[in-house]
């Protein structure tokens, strides 16, 4: 299991090759990119202008902010039989398209791989100790917990 949060951006196929590297018994690789949107989700078409993001900006608490994702990705660990578990998660000021998360879970089959995946992800999106603000031509924002995303965390 690795996790990592870190400033620098990350090479996806380099992750994902050094995941896997010299585990045969790893049948499935489900991964999860997440990228930096220009468009704050709420804004309304005919505002888009004052909504577009120039950058995104995220804070931490270093060391406990890498205990809490450990923490899930060992949960996710014990829920499914997964062979590991990667996840990285950028801070700082990134900018639409840069990449902000990869979670990457590897398992003998399939379905333990994407389910674990989405777990992680939906507890990155409403449990993660980031906070997030977004510099628009309207001002900056901090960023607000969506409902959908509470709601997809639920489930589980």
């Amino acid at each position: 299991m690795t996790v990592r949060v870190q400033a620098e951006d990350f090479d996806v196929g380099a992750e994902l090759a050094a995941l896997t590297r010299g585990n045969p018994r790893i049948g499935g690789l489900a991964c999860f990119v997440g990228l930096v949107r220009d468009l704050h989700p709420g804004a309304a078409d005919d505002d888009a202008d004052a909504a577009a993001v120039r950058a995104l900006t995220l804070e931490h608490y270093p060391g406990m902010t890498e205990r809490q994702i450990a923490a899930i990705a060992a949960e996710a660990r014990a829920r499914w039989p997964l062979e590991s578990v990667l996840v990285i998660h950028r801070h700082g000021r990134l900018e639409p398209g840069d990449r902000i998360v990869l979670v990457a879970c590897a398992s003998a089959h399939r379905d333990a791989a994407f389910t674990a995946c989405q777990f992680l992800m939906d507890w990155l999106k409403t449990r993660a100790p980031f906070w997030k603000r977004e510099e628009t031509a309207g001002g900056d924002h901090w960023v607000e917990a969506r409902v959908e995303d509470e709601a997809a965390a639920r489930r589980w």
